[in-house]
Formats: structure tokens, C-alpha cells, sequence
């Protein structure tokens, strides 16, 4: 791990969902910082502007006050300049979805982690790329195909409304109200038939799963069991009666083929696609924890 200045010059990029959401959090994660170092603070409207705002940064170290997606946009921003190796990021999360945050080992209250920004530390991170440059952060899962594409339509509408910067109805609380309001009982006729995932999964060119044995789920996490490097896949078969015992592979690519699916990564959902390779990047990205969190290598 690498120690973190705090005399650090501090870009401070607010992510305009952030502001929309919790703006009492973003003004004292911002208040924090600048009582602690040298901060510019920039105020995008979309991700053009935020993607400028970090290419523009210069010799000053990143802030990103967001939720999970823009914790993902920032990364991918930095990972298609190929500018990961030089820049550790720093994130102090704020809004709806903060869970990647969490398991990353992040604070999820605006003043720790805004301090962990000024006395943390860096830590490298493995990164999953695939073949369109896309990152996964923390897993990317594929569920069982029924209700996929309902909720990940539903999620692609909130996410392009919120990524696109402009004032939008669906504020954090009416996701709420949605999420607790009970969709309408369909009858058995009416329903949609289960359907379990049929795919091939190759672990560096091994196959742990062939289109013949159906699939509840399917997990790949960068950072298998704490050895660096690689990714932990694991496979649950579809089970009939007693639950089945779960396929467990570690590899370096990881190659999922099949009917159209698809996945779930960090805070969003992909696809549908029929082919897609992941690889694993090394330390390809740093992440400023709170010292203890920093030198825990049994994180992701």
C-alpha cells in the first residue's frame, strides 16, 4: 500500500446525482476536504463534463463524491486513457446505491470517508476487463434469465436518466416508493415460464459449465481468495430437490457463451449478448482506504 499525503492538491469532482440526492452530505464531505487540503471543486453537468473534469486534472489527486456509478464511471474514464497506473482515486459515497462502495472496503458516511481521503492509504486493486474495454470493479453475476430483462430495462431507464446530468422525476425517493409497491399478481397462466440459464463458462480455457447443464447463477469476483491475479468463479447448477454444490474455478480469463444473456456488473446491467471475455488486470487500478482497510489483503 502507498501512504496518501494530506497536502495532496485535491480534485474534487461532485457528481450532479449526488448533489441532487443528499446535498447536505456532498456540502460536508466537501467542507472536510477543504479544511484538510487544497481543493478544486468541479460541478459537472453529465459524463462528458465529468469525463473532462478528470482528464483536465493535471498533477492533482481525484475526489469522486457519488454513488456507485460514478465510482464505475470514473474508472472506466481513467481505464480507457489508460490512465489507471498514474492516478489513485479517492471516493467519498454519496446517494441511493453505495454498495460496491461498501465492499470495497470505502466508508459510507460522508465525514469518514472524506477523512480516509486525507489520512488513508492506496491500495491496488484487480480489475476485470472485457473485450469492449467495459470494467467490473467488484462482480459482475448472471441471475436466472426469468425477470432479467424486465429489471434491467427498469434499471437502464433510471440509470440513463441519472448519468444524464439533466433534472429528472426519479429522485432517490421515488425509486423507494417503487421498489415497495407490489407489482400486480399475475395468474399462474399468465406467468412466465422459468427459464434456467443454458451457458458455457470457460475458466482459462477450461470449461466448468457446457450448454447441457442448466444454471441457477453464476459469479465472478477479481481478487479469488485473496490471490492477486485472478478472478473466483462460481457456478450453481440448477437443483431439483437437494440444493447442488456450487462449481468453483479460479482463472485469469473468463469466457461466458450461450443464448442471449444478460449480466449484472458493479451497478449496472449489460446485454443481452451472446459471447463475452473477461480478463483480469493485476493492480490495475488504486483506491484510497482508511489505514487498516488499506493492509487487509483478504479484500477484493
Amino acid at each position: 500500500m502507498t501512504e496518501v499525503a494530506t497536502s495532496d492538491q485535491l480534485l474534487v469532482v461532485i457528481d450532479p446525482v449526488a448533489r441532487r440526492t443528499d446535498g447536505e452530505a456532498v456540502r460536508i464531505a466537501k467542507d472536510v476536504l477543504s479544511a484538510g487540503a487544497t481543493t478544486k471543486v468541479c460541478l459537472p453537468e453529465g459524463p462528458e463534463e465529468f469525463a473532462r473534469a478528470l482528464q483536465r486534472r493535471g498533477s492533482r489527486r481525484p475526489v469522486v463524491i457519488g454513488d456507485d456509478r460514478a465510482l464505475v464511471r470514473a474508472v472506466s474514464v481513467l481505464h480507457r486513457r489508460r490512465e489507471l497506473a498514474g492516478c489513485g482515486l479517492s471516493v467519498v459515497p454519496v446517494g441511493c446505491g453505495l454498495s460496491l462502495a461498501g465492499s470495497l472496503g470505502i466508508p459510507t458516511g460522508a465525514v469518514a470517508a472524506a477523512r480516509a481521503v486525507l489520512d488513508g492509504a492506496e491500495r491496488r486493486m484487480d480489475l476485470l476487463v472485457d473485450e469492449s474495454d467495459g470494467v467490473v470493479l467488484g462482480a459482475l453475476r448472471i441471475p436466472p434469465l426469468t425477470g432479467v430483462a424486465e429489471d434491467a430495462a427498469e434499471a437502464d431507464r433510471h440509470g440513463a436518466e441519472f448519468d444524464s446530468g439533466r433534472p429528472s422525476i426519479w429522485t432517490c425517493q421515488a425509486l423507494v416508493r417503487t421498489l415497495v409497491t407490489a407489482r400486480p399478481t399475475r395468474s399462474p397462466s399468465l406467468a412466465s415460464a422459468p427459464g434456467p440459464a443454458r451457458l458455457r463458462v470457460e475458466v482459462d480455457g477450461v470449461t466448468l459449465v457446457d450448454l447441457d447443464q442448466p444454471l441457477e447463477a453464476l459469479s465472478v469476483t477479481p481478487g479469488a481468495w485473496g490471490a492477486p491475479g485472478t478472478a473466483e468463479v462460481e457456478a450453481r447448477p440448477l437443483s431439483v430437490g437437494a440444493e447442488a454444490t456450487p462449481l468453483l474455478a479460479t482463472g485469469r480469463r473468463i469466457t461466458v457463451s450461450g443464448p442471449d444473456f444478460r449480466y449484472r456488473a458493479d451497478a449496472g446491467v449489460s446485454g443481452p449478448v451472446r459471447r463475452r471475455t473477461w480478463t483480469v488486470w493485476e493492480g490495475a487500478w488504486g483506491l484510497t482506504l482508511p489505514v487498516a482497510a488499506a493492509g487487509d489483503h483478504s479484500l477484493g
